[in-house]
């Protein structure tokens, strides 16, 4: 049995099935299209080589992140060495740049005379600087002056003197160690003239 429309283009064969036979459209899909889907399995083993592939890199990127910190936090320490000796020569003050181990921390101040009024943070530098070590990282100071080494608020301090040096009593190394034991070293000139970074222990 044929129905055909008044326009001639459609026909309903039997068994119901559609066809629009000027155009040779089917609704039926073609071999090839059927098999151009990924089967079930084919999307298991993709994303298991994806799981294997990020367990082999993880252990690289985050010893890669612990290491760009590590070098970070040091530059920062050495730039702030370098501010101290500035700010000594140009403000004629001793400075001192002190060291936190038990809360992580370490910062820069001037060294001020009881008569200086105080500002708000109590230490009478209105320049005074207070760094907080990353989370990731501790914080040391090794090799203490032998006499009385130097400290301020009963922290172990490097001491800047007005002419630009190192005071002799002050700390020789400080060191930055991260959490897989990785460290870098600030260490003190052989002529008490700064601190330079070493990836060497001394």
């Amino acid at each position: 049995m044929k129905l055909q429309t008044q326009s001639g283009k459609w026909q309903v064969a039997s068994g119901m099935k559609m066809r629009r036979t000027q155009l040779g459209i089917s609704c039926h899909p073609s071999p090839a299209t059927r098999h151009a889907a990924f089967t079930l399995i084919e999307l298991v083993l993709v994303l298991a080589l994806l799981v294997v592939i990020t367990s082999l890199a993880a252990p690289a990127m985050a010893t890669f992140i612990r290491g760009r910190a590590l070098d970070s936090e040091a530059r920062r320490l050495f730039a702030l060495t370098h501010a101290a000796q500035s700010r000594a020569v140009s403000e004629g003050v001793p400075m001192l740049l002190w060291v936190d181990e038990k809360n992580g921390a370490y910062g820069l101040t001037a060294e001020m005379s009881t008569k200086t009024t105080t500002d708000q943070t109590g230490n009478g530098d209105p320049k005074a600087e207070n760094l907080t070590v990353d989370s990731t990282l501790q914080i040391s100071v090794l090799n203490l002056g032998l006499n009385a080494p130097t400290t301020f608020n009963n922290l172990p301090a490097i001491h800047f003197l007005p002419d630009g040096t190192v005071d002799e009593e002050s700390p020789q190394t400080v060191q930055l160690t991260d959490s897989a034991g990785v460290a870098r070293w600030l260490v003190e000139s052989p002529n008490h003239t700064g601190y330079e970074v070493s990836d060497i222990k001394p």
